[in-house]
């Protein structure tokens, strides 16, 4: 492509401005047109009453993929970005009391392990974490850092070695037990299947990449808030030239010739465009009232399964607990209990007893004076789904889950109900009205299913100049494969 390739990028999530900073720096000319007021997507960020809460993912992993993003497009991301590791990654609290405080460095996860759960756990998780690496050698290059085709597949099929540690016939369930005889263990690896928004039972063996990433390569958080991260993608990107219009809906995507000519906004106003990247959920692209349908990408798409979505509270706490962790955890009494709760997620009403995710980073820049905390509580839960599902819209659902939650925080020995100064909820159906994420999934698909994770909508789609980035495509959702998404589209744009 020349220097003077129009290109549209269909929204401003990390994806989007991600690919739009690599597409200029290679010399194309980029647009980013996003339906929202501000850019983001699901980054995104609410203040209520002189608090300020993250309402998106709440750590960073695999850094090495931000910093090439940076790298490649100008600066370091050290010169714009406040990037700090967290010495405890996570407060894990078991049915039966038992707490965790899982190292954010590997080498001193075992030892905590074994003293939080018994001799001998530190070496069942170890085990586990060195087929995790067999499984990220035999699959990074190959796939989470390619386009996905059917000859990468076929590469993976002929090496025996590669396809035992991928293990397709296996779940992540499955594979964790040949290493975890305690359940508290295996409860810690299910865990990891929802960062996919996906069942441990039916996710397969190859996301245990998830849990190796963030033990090997840390979890990190983004003074100010991860929203930052977003702000400074947007910056690189206007720096390099590329166009930002928020506040433009698109319609549609348009062709002429057999290729995509550009995209008509809500407004009536088209802009033409050689080349156009969607980052929206591939469902919103290819069906039926989408941008550009596509019959046998919709047909595809109907028989994949989407992921969860989330229910969150923002809460304003008065009081600062200076034991708070960055990262708390809760998990219900049993694994037959936590077994309920995924089985919630294709059901008519939310699980009773769900997994208590808790965010709350110690930052000034978050909360509304020194005498207070803002913290992110989440569960995940089933998608918004009026007739089919739960209607997250109906009348007193959300303030009757809400007390259920705060309630079982309470029962789980994180009892913060007289210290709320102030309670924000937002349901799956919000984040549909937000993000346009179809009943408020967070992934797009889920990766259930032995191939799932290798076989989400490609990057490069079958209309000639419609290109995919972003969770719902290859090679999926989360900060970091969303990143790498954008620079696999990035190179397919650049070679074409």
């Amino acid at each position: 492509m020349s220097r003077t390739t129009r290109t549209v990028v269909v929204g401003a999530g990390l994806g989007g401005l991600a690919v739009a900073a690599r597409l200029a720096a290679g010399g194309h000319d980029v647009t980013v047109l996003e339906a929202a007021d501000r850019v983001g997507g699901k980054l995104g960020t609410v203040r209520v009453d002189g608090f300020r809460f993250d309402t998106g993912p709440s750590l960073v992993t695999m850094p090495p993929v931000l910093e090439r993003l940076f790298a490649d497009t100008g600066a370091p991301m050290s010169e714009v970005l406040d990037l700090q590791r967290l010495d405890v990654a996570a407060r894990y609290r078991f049915g039966d009391g038992v707490e965790l405080d899982l190292p954010g460095e590997r080498s001193a996860i075992a030892p905590a392990l074994d003293d939080a759960l018994g001799a001998g756990a530190g070496a069942q998780w170890e085990a586990f974490l060195r087929h995790a690496e067999r499984v990220w050698d035999a699959t990074h290059e190959h796939f989470l850092s390619s386009p996905v085709s059917a000859a990468g597949l076929a590469r993976l099929s002929l090496r025996v070695r590669d396809l035992l540690a991928v293990a397709p016939w296996r779940s992540l369930r499955g594979v964790g037990a040949r290493y975890l005889r305690d359940e508290r263990l295996g409860m810690l690896l299910d865990r990891y299947a929802t960062y996919s928004g996906s069942d441990p039972r039916r996710a397969p063996a190859a996301l245990a990449v998830v849990p190796y990433v963030e033990q090997e390569f840390g979890s990190w958080y983004v003074r100010g808030g991860l929203r930052g991260l977003a702000e400074a993608v947007a910056d690189r990107c206007r720096s390099l030239g590329v166009v930002i219009r928020t506040g433009a809906r698109v319609h549609r995507v348009e062709r002429r010739d057999g290729r995509v000519s550009g995209v008509r906004l809500g407004s009536g106003e088209r802009v033409p465009a050689d080349v156009v990247v969607a980052n929206a959920d591939a469902s919103t692209v290819y069906g039926p009232r989408g941008l550009l349908p596509h019959p046998a990408q919709a047909r595809r798409l109907a028989r994949t399964m989407p992921s969860s979505s989330g229910f969150v509270l923002l809460l304003g706490l008065d009081g600062r607990d200076p034991s708070t962790p960055h990262h708390r955890v809760l998990f219900p009494p049993s694994r037959a209990a936590y077994d309920a709760e995924f089985d919630a997620y294709r059901g008519a009403a939310p699980p009773d007893a769900p997994t208590v995710y808790v965010h709350a980073p110690d930052d000034p820049a978050l909360r509304h004076d020194d005498d207070c905390e803002a913290w992110f509580v989440l569960v995940t839960a089933p998608r918004h789904a009026p007739g089919r599902g739960v209607d997250w819209d109906a009348p007193g659902l959300a303030q009757r889950y809400a007390e259920r939650v705060l309630a079982l925080m309470a029962e789980r020995g994180v009892d913060v109900r007289h210290r709320v100064r102030t309670c924000t909820v937002r349901t799956p159906a919000d984040l549909e009205r937000e993000t346009l994420s179809p009943g408020g999934s967070i992934y797009g698909t889920s990766s259930d299913g032995a191939l799932a994770a290798f076989l989400r909508p490609a990057n490069r789609s079958p209309v000639p100049g419609l290109y995919l980035v972003g969770g719902s495509s290859h090679p999926g959702g989360g900060l970091p494969l969303v990143t790498l998404s954008a620079e696999i589209t990035a190179r397919l744009v650049l070679r074409a």
